[in-house]
């Protein structure tokens, strides 16, 4: 529904028009005339208090008002009122508000107007206009030039109406640049609100990669080790101690990494893994009690800090797998080799007619996304295969030495 309250300013606009031009009409002396011209004159004045009111709301229908009560002022010789100035309201108002083609109607009406002013008024409209605004002796002077003061009265009336319209278009151009700038500075917070999400789910998903990673490989130890736990002789209770120490120690050391994830990420820090090298990941799965083949060619390098935890991370998420999805009686191999980059390889035994989601990679998993995904993010990249003779799984990740 229309709040008529905004119509507040037009309204007053409009009536102050009005009564501009009814005391105009009143201080008209009607001796000289044949007919009482005030009914004709009071529909110009309600005419263009009208259209000055329409100006802002309606800047089509107060141009085409303009027209129409000039053609008509034109047609029956209605006198000129110097209230008609207020014709130059609508003219800003067209250049202001109006659409493109009001905006192309209102400016080619201004000089349309002058020459229909110059060409068909009768001089004498001009005349009464200037003695009842109380120019008399202007009107007296004129009356006795030739017709080219009429030129001159056109030019200042399209400067009359012409000032108004330019201010008009200054303010439109004005309007639409504050516009764009606004959008701009919009879109630009909607750019900055979205990758701040995109940074806090980087975070989010990077937090899980390592939450994952380190539960996953100690739950993995700890369950190895007490499956291995099952089978040692009831009186041997030294294994047995040594067992329960290895599931206590790796507890520990899965607790301590997870509250060093959770402290970096609150900081907003890169995540560190514990200063361990790899072979205390190997060494930790020989404790829970499978058989790892470790082997290393090269010479190893000093890799950066990032690159450093990318490593320990995928090595980690390799063996997890290894313990998670082959059988415990074959050995794990892994290779490490210092060739340009550092390539990890890690290959395990594998079930003949294991399903898809009993091995790494297969429906569901998450490791292998998340391994790739910290390569991919250091210029690494990772190879998953599956072999069928003999049934092995092989993981292979390509570590880049330096930061890229």
């Amino acid at each position: 529904m229309t709040d008529w309250r905004t119509w507040a300013p037009d309204l007053a606009v409009g009536l102050v028009v009005l009564a501009l031009g009814v005391l105009e009409i009143l201080n008209i002396d009607t001796f000289y005339y044949e007919t009482n011209p005030r009914p004709g004159l009071i529909l110009v004045v309600l005419g263009v208090a009208a259209a000055a009111g329409l100006a802002r709301r309606m800047p089509a229908i107060a141009l085409a008002l303009v027209w129409v009560v000039g053609t008509l002022q034109v047609i029956g010789g209605v006198q000129l009122l110097m209230v008609e100035l207020a014709i130059g309201i609508v003219a800003f108002g067209a250049a202001r508000w109006g659409s493109v083609p009001t905006v192309v109607a209102s400016v080619l009406s201004i000089p349309v107007a002058a020459a229909i002013a110059v060409l068909w008024i009768d001089p004498s409209v001009f005349y009464a206009a200037l003695d009842t605004a109380g120019f008399r002796a202007i009107a007296d002077r004129t009356s006795r030039l030739d017709d080219r003061w009429q030129v001159s009265a056109a030019i200042a009336g399209m400067a009359v109406l012409g000032v108004p319209w330019l201010a008009g278009l200054a303010l439109r151009f004005s309007a639409r640049a504050n516009q764009s700038r606004a959008g701009q500075e919009a879109a630009e917070a909607e750019r900055d609100q979205a990758e701040e999400i995109a940074r806090l789910q980087e975070q989010q998903a990077q937090l899980a990669r390592d939450v994952h990673d380190v539960v996953g490989h100690s739950l993995a130890v700890i369950l190895a080790q007490a499956e291995a736990a099952q089978f040692l002789p009831d009186d041997d209770t030294a294994a047995l101690r040594r067992t329960m120490d290895n599931i206590a120690t790796s507890a520990r050391s899965s607790l301590e990494d997870v509250r060093q994830v959770l402290a970096s990420t609150a900081g907003g820090t890169t995540t560190q893994a514990r200063r361990a090298d790899l072979d205390s990941l190997v060494e930790g799965v020989r404790a829970s009690g499978h058989r790892v083949d470790s082997t290393e060619v090269g010479t190893p390098q000093p890799l950066p800090p990032e690159l450093e935890v990318v490593a320990f991370r995928v090595l980690q998420e390799m063996l997890t797998n290894a313990i998670k999805h082959g059988p415990r009686d074959q050995p794990i191999a892994v290779e490490r080799h210092w060739e340009g980059d550092l390539r990890i390889e890690v290959r395990n035994a594998v079930a003949p007619a294991a399903p898809a989601a009993e091995v790494p990679g297969g429906e569901g998993g998450q490791g292998v996304d998340g391994m790739r995904r910290r390569l991919e993010a250091v210029g690494g990249r990772l190879d998953v295969r599956r072999r069928e003779d003999p049934p092995t799984f092989t993981a292979t990740a390509w570590v880049p030495v330096r930061a890229r």
